[in-house]
């Protein structure tokens, strides 16, 4: 298997692979020409960034800065909105689904570095998928480890760190992130 392939099933890959790279270096191309776009012409999402992606639905607003590692991984949903500076590490499948809103420097995770370091400095990796559902609303700063799937109209706390399933309609804060009462 290639260490595509091994990312890609979940299994234990090297990410300093030639052809990772190759595909990390395409998608900083696609990121400088949406990030660097002229503010009067900047639209949505730039046709770079949009062709980068997995796939993607209608009505998007990805605010510049925006980063991510592969792109491919990405698959959104329509009426999505990311603030500046978010980040996704799509080492694996990363699904958001529609209406889903960002705040400022989201970071969502899919990569687990080996915790050897003698592994861990030959790249050694596995990635773990991230779900997002349906109309989430996902505060600032918040982060989004490997793996975790929220479920929807879940209401992710600024500066929440997510380590484990969100439920359907759920309210988490802190670090880890907790849920909360829900105010209506």
């Amino acid at each position: 298997m290639t260490e595509r392939e091994k990312m890609e099933a979940g299994d234990w890959y090297c990410c300093l692979d030639p052809e990772l790279n190759a595909l990390r270096e395409n998608a900083r191309r696609a990121l400088h020409a949406h990030n660097t776009s002229h503010p009067d012409s900047r639209g949505a999402m730039s046709s770079e960034l949009r062709n980068l992606l997995g796939d993607a639905g209608q009505e998007h607003r990805i605010e510049a800065p925006f980063h991510c590692v592969y792109g491919f991984n990405i698959h959104l949903g329509s009426r999505v909105y990311f603030n500046t500076g978010c980040v996704i590490l799509d080492t694996a499948r990363v699904q958001i689904g529609d209406d889903c809103m960002f705040g400022p420097q989201v970071q969502i995770y899919c990569a687990q570095h080996a915790k050897d370091p003698v592994e861990r400095a030959r790249g050694l990796e596995y990635a773990r998928p991230v779900r997002i559902g349906k109309n989430v609303w996902v505060g600032g700063g918040a982060i989004i480890l490997p793996g975790v799937t929220i479920g929807d109209n879940a209401i992710i706390g600024a500066g929440a760190v997510v380590t484990k399933p969100v439920a359907a309609d759920e309210t988490v804060v802190g670090n880890p992130a907790r849920p909360i009462a829900q105010d209506r």
